[in-house]
């Protein structure tokens, strides 16, 4: 990994925050924020995106290094984080490994939602 490497994402990474909280707050301003509707809408929407790059680098398209990481970790990964999870997910599966795929969702899921909850537990024993 090299400097402009990290340029690169650093780039990416704030134009996927950019992003994200234009979208978050353009969803949210149109069905309100009762249910997380922008923070589907990214992660759906993330999750579509990485799937299109990811068979276009593999067909049609092979960037450098550093703009495959500006586009994928940056931009999609600060846009969403859950498109990572997903790309995680389809190649378990396409692998053949849909035990090993079921695990990954559950446990995610299970000890992702676990640790905010303790995070906010243990701060606000902490905190007066």
């Amino acid at each position: 990994m090299t400097a402009s490497h990290l340029m690169y994402v650093a780039l990416g990474g704030a134009l996927g925050a950019i992003g994200r909280y234009s979208a978050m707050s353009a969803i949210g301003a149109v069905f309100g924020h009762g249910l997380p509707m922008g923070t589907l809408f990214v992660n759906v929407v993330g999750s579509f995106v990485l799937g299109v790059f990811v068979e276009v680098f593999a067909l049609v398209w092979s960037p450098s290094p550093e703009l495959r990481a500006m586009i994928v970790v940056g931009v999609l990964g600060a846009f969403t984080t859950f498109s990572t999870f997903s790309l995680d997910v389809v190649t378990l599966m396409t692998r053949g490994d849909h035990g090993q795929a079921f695990l990954y969702v559950i446990a995610s899921v299970v000890f992702s939602i676990g640790a905010l909850w303790a995070g906010m537990t243990l701060t606000k024993l902490i905190m007066p």
